[in-house]
């Protein structure tokens, strides 16, 4: 029941777009846009394969109360998810 209840109280999302104040980041936007309209991440953490190779990134930030993850993957938004906290 306690389980239950805090899977309940944690609200995850995932989006095709964010909207930073007045600018918008999307999937498929580049890296480098993304770092332009929201800046360094908080976290960054590699992606690998079960082998160990390298496919990409996630990048997390704290925006507005909530954790925002941005999954980077060849040198794009491939995903976008916020977790309110």
């Amino acid at each position: 029941m306690v389980l239950l209840g805090l899977a309940l109280s944690i609200s995850a999302l995932a989006f095709d777009t964010y909207r930073v104040g007045a600018r918008l980041v999307r999937v498929g936007d580049g890296a480098s846009r993304l770092m332009e309209v929201v800046g360094e991440p908080a976290h960054k953490e590699p992606l690998e394969t079960r082998g160990g190779g390298y496919v990409g990134e996630r990048w997390q930030y704290r925006l507005d109360g909530k954790t925002v993850t941005f999954t980077i993957r060849d040198g794009k938004i491939a995903a976008i998810d916020e977790v309110r906290d």
